[in-house]
């Protein structure tokens, strides 16, 4: 599988995967708990926009722990290049907190994996790209043409079912592709697709170097969109509940800080572009958060049961879901409400 693929293998757990996490259990040390002062918990996420209020979060985190020299409560970012790689390590247990998509975390949770949704981590942040020298400024005017997505599973691919259905459109009327987002500018360029639909900064790289323009953007056709929660297996909420609860606290106050101020921005894009996080060029996340400011958002991060539900039914009308899941089994949200938005001394 290609590393950077977001296709996502079958929900089981295969006999391979299981014996490997059966493994991996059997090294830990007895009365192991995952985020122990000993042992920071490990949070997987993706280098990619959506996942910002992660690094600001641990980042926030680590200057705590520091200044107080104190360690009770440790989590640690470890990027993965793909949803299939983080949805494996959450399966088998050898990660116990992730940046997941929702409507995912809904059909592991229905295939009885333990896991809950506990905070939000962004709205927004979606765009559906499409070269500057081309004449298509509707849906109509692509028919018929190759529209690359991530994965069939991707909140994207939703982003882009909603937009067809507005103009009267379904996904057969176009040609749709699965691609790593990592390549999809450079298959616009090289105009072997006609646009594609994917979150940033992949839609910002084509964008800022000049060779493709946004056709749709969430922050102004789906304001509440959302695809990346953080997900916690349940083993982790009934072995250490202080520590989600400061996970969730720290989600909620990097949302906080990074809407607050553009200087607070800077200072994230300084963070996650380094190679402890992202390791991406600093100038392509600037791109993102100005233009425009609100391209992706992090301020609000509610728990909406009435979103979570429309999530739902995109899934299932798109095929991603075989059935509705009841909302309390998949999301956790004792720890939302209990929040107090953790500072930010970074």
């Amino acid at each position: 599988m290609n590393p950077d693929s977001t296709e996502f293998p079958p929900t089981g757990v295969g006999r391979r995967q299981l014996l490997q996490g059966l493994a991996a259990s059997a090294l830990l040390p007895a009365g192991f708990t995952a985020g122990a002062a000993s042992d920071p918990l490990i949070v997987g996420g993706l280098p990619v926009t959506c996942n910002l209020t992660l690094p600001v979060a641990c980042s926030a985190r680590m200057a705590s722990n520091k200044a107080s020299g104190s360690k009770a409560f440790e989590f640690e970012y470890s990027k993965y290049n793909g949803w299939p790689e983080i949805k494996e390590s959450l399966m088998t247990g050898r990660i116990q907190a992730a940046y997941m998509l929702a409507p995912l975390v809904m059909d592991l949770a229905d295939k009885k994996i333990p896991v809950k949704i506990v905070s939000l981590g962004h709205r927004s942040g979606a765009v559906i790209m499409v070269r500057t020298d081309s004449p298509y400024k509707k849906f109509k005017d692509l028919t018929g043409k190759r529209i690359a997505i991530p994965s069939r599973f991707a909140v994207d691919f939703l982003f882009l079912r909603k937009m067809l259905a507005q103009e009267g459109m379904s996904p057969k009327d176009v040609q749709i592709v699965e691609m790593p987002p990592p390549d999809m500018p450079a298959a616009l360029f090289a105009k072997a697709v006609d646009g594609y639909c994917t979150g940033e900064p992949f839609g910002a790289a084509a964008q800022r170097a000049g060779y493709a323009k946004p056709l749709r953007m969430t922050r102004d056709e789906w304001r509440n969109y959302i695809c990346c929660v953080l997900t916690v297996r349940e083993e982790l909420i009934k072995d250490n509940r202080p520590l989600v609860q400061d996970l969730v606290n720290h989600v909620q106050g990097a949302g906080n800080w990074l809407d607050l101020q553009a200087a607070n921005r800077e200072k994230a894009i300084q963070i996650a572009a380094g190679r402890k996080f992202f390791n991406q060029d600093p100038n392509i996340l600037r791109f993102v958060m100005e233009n425009p400011t609100d391209r992706v958002t992090y301020g609000d991060l509610r728990m909406i049961r009435a979103e979570f539900d429309e999530l739902m039914q995109l899934s299932i009308e798109a095929g991603t879901l075989k059935a509705p899941v009841a909302y309390e089994k998949y999301v956790d949200e004792s720890f939302v409400k209990a929040a107090k938005a953790a500072p930010m001394p970074i």
